[in-house]
């Protein structure tokens, strides 16, 4: 592929570098990585990122981590895994939640603090765990404990453990919507007409382009890490391609009897992290890096937590594109996280709609589709995993190896998160 395209470098504004990304296995929940917590996780990329950089512990300005459901212990996860990893204790350390795109939220605030001149070298990383969620009881069942925390007399402890009822134990929904992630998944798959057959065909794409990659060795960003007490591990283990047959005797999960979402093809619960070394070009080369990728334009984008709880990507897109000066035909590597297969397609659907475009874009026709010989082709989050805040630098990371494998320039990042926001990222292969 000729490398004739436009640089999107600017006079007067800093080119910002991707100079190394790692991520553990992801693994699914309540696996290998049972007995952890979150931090160890972080701990070991972090610890991995160093080995594989060679970067001087004191040689980071600042580390901002992504996670969505914190372990109340370790509620700063940034800090405590840094010092674990043994980071000087002088580098700040901060947690950013945003849902599914938590770890691309830590990327971008990592840009903005070198664009702005305050640091030269920020790691940024994710993690999420969700073998040990923290379990939140509900408002009367958290009342009723801290009253028995209280309460004098064995009389008044068994009075209160007597008003104790089953239904305090359910557990609570997404706060906007009182709605599951799932549920809503099945709604838009509706919304756009997007079969069970299209999307169980999409899920076994994905397993199968993710087995082909491990197999080949692609997914080169994987680490080997040795879990205390158990075996190493070193691939991610939720790969499992199935046949069409297989795949359509299962029940819908969310939506009885009629629903499209299915276990099959949707991501599953997954345990991982995720760590990117992120610094100004100028920084990066002083130090004898060779850098993988520039990190270039990038848009967050908001809808309707209701009706469009997942249609980042359609929305992001054209205005990270505008933004770039580039149109659809100028990116070569697609990746997009893959929270449900129906997700997915109902993207791709709006995105090739011009009614879509015209009503909700405000534009005069379609934003177009990603061509599939282009797009996840290393697979995607229903096969590797979706470790909800280590997402974002898995995206990035494929992006920039992907770029250098297949020799293209450009690179688009998207992806949907809860509460009906998104993102996405413009990334330039950096000359070979």
């Amino acid at each position: 592929q000729t490398k004739s395209k436009k640089t999107l470098a600017r006079p007067g504004v800093k080119n910002i570098v991707l100079v190394e990304g790692v991520r553990t296995p992801f693994l699914m929940s309540g696996t290998t990585y049972a007995d952890l917590m979150p931090h160890d996780l972080a701990r070991a990329a972090l610890q991995s990122l160093l080995h594989r950089t060679g970067l001087p512990k004191d040689a980071v300005d600042y580390i901002i981590y992504g996670t969505v459901i914190q372990e109340v212990k370790t509620s700063n996860v940034a800090r405590e895994a840094a010092l674990g990893a043994g980071f000087s204790d002088k580098i700040p350390a901060h947690t950013v939640t945003m849902a599914c795109i938590s770890s691309n939220q830590a990327m971008t605030s990592a840009v903005g603090l070198i664009a702005a001149g305050q640091c030269d070298a920020v790691v940024a990383g994710g993690v999420e765990f969700m073998s040990d969620v923290p379990i939140r009881h509900s408002r009367k069942m958290r009342k009723t404990m801290l009253s028995l925390n209280k309460a004098k007399t064995i009389g008044q402890r068994l009075s209160l453990l007597g008003s104790i009822r089953l239904a305090h134990l359910s557990p609570e929904a997404e706060f906007s919507t009182a709605e599951t992630m799932g549920h809503s998944a099945d709604r838009l798959a509706a919304a756009f007409g997007v079969s069970r057959v299209e999307q169980d065909e999409f899920a076994l794409r994905s397993h199968t382009l993710a087995k082909k990659a491990q197999d080949a060795g692609l997914l080169q960003d994987v680490i080997s890490f040795k879990v205390p007490g158990r075996d190493i591990v070193s691939k991610d283990n939720g790969i499992r391609p199935s046949s069409m047959e297989q795949m359509g005797k299962l029940k819908p999960a969310f939506i009885k009897p009629h629903g499209t979402v299915t276990a099959a093809n949707s991501s599953f619960l997954t345990d991982g992290a995720s760590a990117v070394l992120i610094m100004s070009e100028e920084k990066a080369l002083a130090m004898g890096y060779k850098p993988k990728a520039y990190l270039r334009d990038f848009v967050y984008v908001s809808q309707d937590p209701k009706d469009q709880l997942l249609l980042g990507p359609t929305y992001g897109t054209p205005k990270v594109l505008e933004r770039a000066g580039l149109t659809l035909n100028d990116i070569d590597v697609f990746e997009f996280h893959e929270a449900f297969a129906g997700q997915i397609m109902a993207n791709l659907k709006a995105m090739d709609s011009d009614w879509f475009g015209q009503t909700y874009l405000g534009r005069k026709s379609k934003v177009g589709t990603p061509p599939m010989e282009k797009f996840n082709l290393w697979g995607g989050s229903l096969s590797l995993g979706h470790p909800f805040g280590a997402t974002g630098c898995r995206l990035v990371t494929t992006v920039a190896h992907r770029l250098q494998k297949e020799g293209g320039q450009y690179g688009l990042v998207a992806a949907c998160a809860a509460g009906g926001q998104g993102h996405a990222m413009v990334i330039e292969a950096y000359p070979q």
